[in-house]
């Protein structure tokens, strides 16, 4: 890490923010949303700059260099505030040693916000760089209303805080674009609760830092992904909350092992597991997988949180000093910026 933490700026209305897709983008309905999202936020006082590396013919937006490029061009502008994709995708990894790290070292933090394969990009730049990254919604579910006890992304991006947030009990899932591109809520699927492993209470603080396990456990082990190095350099306990996509629990399990081997846990008061769809293996679960590899770490673990693939989304600040608390019908996470 370059140097001590840096939080952004608050975002304010009025203030521009950037639209590119580091990895994959957008066609289609998909395409219809994009617009639609961009619409919402102009019409909430925004600025919004949407970029060249938005074609959604292939796997990516555009060539590595090119999304690299842009990427870096957005970050390091003093103009702009925010930077936001349209989604996720699959292979954001190519770009993340083409990003011109000198120059975002020398500029002002920006807030890079998303999650799925943006927590390929939300990571580094928070390890590398001390900056302050946001996972929450990417664009396509900006416009979604807020269940109790959740807070949009927005509001971390634009307030002060510290912000407190409770779980929601909502298990939800996305209205598809070709049923109506203009979806604004949720599709209640059930309920959930958080849970401590075990079971008792959990009373617990440290640092944030995490993402989608099948991406960001890519990066484990490298320059890009040195979570155990920005612990040491901060000297202060971390929370790791992790969620998975769609991977089934024996490649889970492989990557939290690789995660725990480069000494991603070493620090960690505790982790945060998200609730997920992804399949069983017929011989482990996706909870099995967890234990599996973090079990003989005898640290707390917190399962069913709402911070991944399974919406409603509970946006977390990467670098954020994190509150939590988990006892009983209190299930709470506090964050503040500093």
């Amino acid at each position: 890490m370059t140097g001590p933490l840096r939080f952004p700026r608050p975002l304010r209305p009025g203030d521009r923010i950037g639209v590119t897709s580091p990895s994959a983008g957008v066609e289609g309905p998909g395409a219809a949303r994009i617009e639609l999202c961009v619409a919402w936020l102009r019409e909430r006082g925004y600025d919004v700059e949407v970029g060249a590396c938005m074609d959604g013919s292939a796997i990516t937006s555009a060539p590595a260099e090119q999304r690299a490029a842009e990427l870096t061009r957005m970050l390091a502008d003093p103009d702009i505030a925010c930077v936001v994709p349209p989604w996720g995708g699959e292979t954001a990894i190519d770009l993340v040693d083409l990003l011109d790290w000198d120059a975002l070292a020398d500029a002002e933090p920006t807030w890079l916000v998303g999650y799925s394969d943006m927590s390929t990009v939300l990571l580094p730049i928070t390890t590398r760089l001390g900056w302050a990254t946001l996972h929450g919604d990417n664009l396509a579910d900006t416009p979604y209303a807020v269940p109790d006890g959740l807070l949009h992304w927005l509001d971390l991006a634009g307030g002060e805080g510290p912000f407190v947030q409770r779980g929601s009990g909502l298990v939800a899932t996305w209205v598809r674009f070709e049923e109506d591109v203009r979806a604004t809520q949720w599709r209640p699927v059930s309920s959930g609760t958080w849970e401590v492993e075990g079971g008792g209470s959990l009373d617990v603080s440290g640092r944030l830092v995490g993402g989608c396990t099948e991406t960001v456990g890519h990066l484990a082990g490298t320059p890009y992904g040195d979570v155990r190095g920005w612990a040491e350099a901060l000297d202060e306990p971390t929370i790791v909350y992790l969620e998975a996509c769609e991977s089934d629990a024996v490649d889970i399990c492989r990557h939290l092992h690789g995660m725990r081997l480069a000494g991603w846990f070493d620090r960690a008061a505790a982790v945060l597991v998200g609730r997920t769809n992804a399949p069983d293996h017929h011989e482990m679960t996706q909870r099995e997988a967890v234990l599996d590899a973090l079990g003989r770490l005898d640290l707390p673990i917190v399962w069913d949180l709402e911070i991944g693939h399974v919406p409603p989304h509970l946006p977390l600040v990467n670098g954020a000093l994190a509150h939590v608390v988990v006892d009983g019908e209190r299930q709470e996470i506090t964050q503040t910026l500093r």
